[in-house]
């Protein structure tokens, strides 16, 4: 017999009821006070930027990894997850999507013109100018939690029109001018490269990255005094390459409250590994827009090698943890890759599991409508979300774990 086991029949055992309920209920109250303890946002982009670069090994030299690998890198306390993340983010934009450059306070400047808020970072004697209108809420009073879309919000509009929430949208072609369709310029040629000549070989979701951080560089520079945003407040979110991007922007900058990534498609959330050994054809590391990533991602990683990988994608979602986190599928769109989505889903979760704050993560994919086109069947979960990360209400986000797929006949 252990002395543990000792101690309870000695002393547990022996004492009354009501006492073994007050231990039951203190200790119950010091984990929920630990997680609430765990912030929800940072006044900070980026607070892991005390630690050091992790040595990356050549590729040749990186071991392979079949299974997804650990997102808590033998994190044991919420104390160590900083520097964790911090290591996660040096990973992703060494090997995947090229470095986002840090800025200093005095390279950004700010102003308000009417309702529109405009951004001006100056790097090398070159000046990026960034703008974006606010459309302000007709119901509630200022500061405002507002909402930025990645190149637009695909949520229905009815989801903000009755909330305290304006909206923004970040037009990402002010940053780098790659589009999907029509004419466009390539690498070394987009504004953000006038300002980081050094750094032409980075993929768009770095420089993306960069470009919605300096517009929160400019709403906490001007205050809610002049822009009428709560800048503790401040969700992301877009759908499809936008999806992704409202991933990438949330995952590396910390003042981002609430992220949600709507039907991101590989690249964003679907694990590369699961998308890989897909019998269907997704998008994958091998088959994806490599105008978004380093071009070397695909040199180095495409086929098996991709095994050789040092993170996935669910790491890139972990890296919002202790933030919220929404990621919407669409599973009538088999590009998208969501089973790659929900296995990467699963593993992310694991780190707010671990921190004892699961109800700030959560996902729901929902068959039976358009390309990003949120059907009124997954509104709950979305206001549920936004109302409780933008807004500080009651709304319960404990177990959003939602598949639904109809049967087709």
């Amino acid at each position: 017999m252990s002395r543990l086991q000792r101690w309870v029949n000695r002393y547990y055992l022996r004492i009354s009821q009501e006492m073994k309920n007050l231990l039951i209920t203190l200790f119950v109250f010091g984990w929920a006070a630990g997680a609430a303890a765990q912030p929800t946002v940072y006044p900070k982009e980026n607070t892991g930027a005390v630690y050091p670069s992790p040595a990356f090994l050549p590729v040749a030299q990186l071991p392979v990894i079949r299974e997804l690998p650990d997102p808590l890198g033998g994190v044991v306390s919420f104390a160590d997850w900083e520097r964790r993340r911090s290591e996660i983010g040096h990973l992703i934009q060494h090997y995947g999507i090229g470095r986002k450059p840090a800025v200093d306070a005095g390279q950004v400047s700010a102003r308000m013109d009417g309702d529109t808020l405009l951004v001006y970072v100056t790097v090398g004697g070159h000046t990026l100018k960034l703008r974006s209108e606010i459309r302000y809420p007709k119901v509630g009073k200022p500061p405002y939690a507002v909402m930025i879309g990645t190149s637009g919000i695909a949520l229905p509009r009815q989801l903000f029109d009755d909330r305290p929430i304006a909206t923004m949208v970040f037009h990402e072609k002010q940053v780098n001018d790659y589009g999907q369709w029509g004419r466009h310029h390539e690498r070394g040629q987009h504004p953000f490269d006038r300002l980081y000549p050094h750094l032409t070989a980075n993929g768009a979701y770095s420089e993306w990255a960069w470009g919605l951080s300096r517009l929160i560089d400019g709403l906490q520079q001007l205050g809610p005094e002049v822009t009428k945003i709560d800048t503790e407040h401040i969700g992301v979110t877009g759908c499809s390459y936008a999806g992704k991007m409202a991933l990438y922007c949330g995952a590396f900058d910390e003042r981002v409250a609430l992220t949600i990534a709507q039907e991101p498609g590989g690249g964003g959330a679907a694990a590369w590994r699961a998308s890989h050994e897909s019998k269907e054809k997704v998008e994958d590391i091998d088959k994806t827009d490599y105008h978004w990533f380093l071009q070397s991602q695909y040199d180095n990683f495409r086929g098996d090698d991709v095994y050789r990988l040092p993170y996935d994608q669910h790491e890139l979602c972990a890296m919002v943890c202790p933030r919220a986190l929404l990621l919407l599928g669409n599973p009538d769109y088999t590009w998208l890759s969501d089973p790659a989505m929900l296995v990467s889903a699963q593993a992310a979760r694991k780190v707010w599991e671990k921190f004892g704050i699961a109800d700030r993560m959560g996902w729901s994919i929902v068959d039976g409508h358009g390309h990003c086109q949120l059907p009124e069947r997954q509104f709950p979960e979305v206001q549920a979300f936004i109302d409780r990360f933008l807004l500080d209400r009651d709304a319960d986000t404990h177990d959003v774990r939602i598949v639904s797929i109809t049967q087709k006949k």
